[in-house]
């Protein structure tokens, strides 16, 4: 566990200092949406490419349709969140909260289920058990302490609810990505970071969490 905790806990260091960054700095948040949506649809696309590798007709059209949905999704979540920010002034402490969350899932379902193991998760993903779960959402909620003072518009039960779901979406979309690498027969999605893997390794959550996240703080 000692090496992939490391892994988890500096690829959390670095995307914690980007989202200061974003945070604070509209252009950042503008570039780095930007070149991060592009290197997931690449790795993406890369990774559909080994799961249909053939040239008949079928695995071209699905090809086709993964490459066209996956592009859509990215161009529709990065339009989404420019296009709202000048209607909802807290749209930025929203997309951190919804990162964070999915990242302290993450760190939270490695220590947890790797300490307690247990019943296994799925089937494609023999890594992933229910403690691990579980401790995704424990890990997850201790962020709230953090954020009542600025999100004072949400009582206590609200944000517990809105948390525990961005988590269950970030494990969700982690179990999605470990399928479709089962799937590919690989074990990372690319190469590009050294010592962990494919970009989207690394935030396989995060892309499912962030737009979820803003939805419910939007809708509660």
């Amino acid at each position: 566990m000692g090496n992939e905790l490391k892994k988890r806990i500096s690829t959390s260091a670095f995307l914690m200092s980007l989202l200061t960054a974003m945070y604070f700095y509209s252009f950042v948040m503008i570039i780095a949406l930007i070149v991060i949506a592009m290197i997931v649809w690449i790795e993406f696309y890369a990774l559909i490419s080994k799961i249909l590798p053939r040239n008949k007709l079928k695995d071209k059209l699905l090809r086709f349709v993964f490459k066209a949905i996956s592009l859509l999704y990215l161009s529709l979540l990065v339009y989404f969140i420019f296009s709202i920010e000048s209607y909802y002034p807290n749209l930025k402490l929203y997309l951190l909260y919804s990162v964070l969350v999915a990242v302290l899932s993450d760190v939270g379902g490695l220590v947890i289920g790797k300490t307690f193991k247990g019943k296994k998760l799925t089937k494609f993903s023999p890594n992933k058990t229910v403690s691990g779960s579980i401790g995704s959402f424990i890990f997850s909620l201790f962020l709230i302490p953090f954020f009542q003072g600025k999100l004072i518009a949400y009582s206590l039960l609200i944000l517990i609810v809105i948390t525990i779901l961005i988590s269950l979406t970030s494990q969700l979309g982690d179990l999605f990505l470990s399928f479709l690498k089962r799937k590919a027969k690989v074990k990372d999605t690319s190469d590009i970071l050294p010592g962990h893997g494919g970009f989207l390794d690394r935030v396989d959550g995060i892309i499912f969490a962030i737009p979820i996240g803003i939805l419910l703080f939007i809708i509660f």
